[in-house]
């Protein structure tokens, strides 16, 4: 799995004008799934995501996880796998076949339901959507399942 983590103020998604996701402060999560993501994967990005101490303390170190009284909003996006090393047309050939990555996300977000006790937000697996963030910092952090030398 592949994770670009975005600290915010606040963060929305839209599907047809209709907004399916939203939070205040928190963590805007991209996700995107390969063909041979397994259970690990899922363990280790959950882990990953909830102990990521990029929120600032009271000396003003970022020092503090996200935490119950903030949101997670995850948003399914396959283009983190493009493959640029021919040309500029980007490769996705790694990215996971939708029907999989359907369900692996699904499973994804039970997890993370399980595991944070905040408010949990999502897009809409395989939409067109229009995402508004209002990034606080910023923050942006990429982690990777597979490749954990971030």
């Amino acid at each position: 799995m592949r994770l670009l983590v975005r600290r915010v103020e606040a963060a929305k998604v839209e599907v047809n004008d209709l907004i399916v996701g939203q939070i205040g402060a928190g963590l805007a999560v991209y996700v995107g799934i390969e063909m041979n993501d397994c259970q690990n994967d899922i363990e280790w990005s959950v882990k990953k995501i909830i102990g990521l101490r990029i929120f600032d303390d009271s000396d003003g170190k970022m020092n503090l996880p996200v935490s119950s009284q903030m949101g997670l909003l995850i948003v399914s996006q396959f283009t983190l796998w493009g493959n640029l090393k021919k040309g500029y047309r980007p490769s996705f050939n790694r990215a996971a076949p939708p029907e999989f990555a359907e369900s692996f996300y699904g499973s994804f977000l039970s997890s993370l339901r399980n595991s944070f006790p905040g408010d949990l937000q999502s897009g809409k697996f395989g939409a067109q959507m229009r995402i508004e963030l209002h990034e606080d910092g910023p923050v942006t952090i990429w982690l990777d399942s597979k490749d954990k030398n971030y």
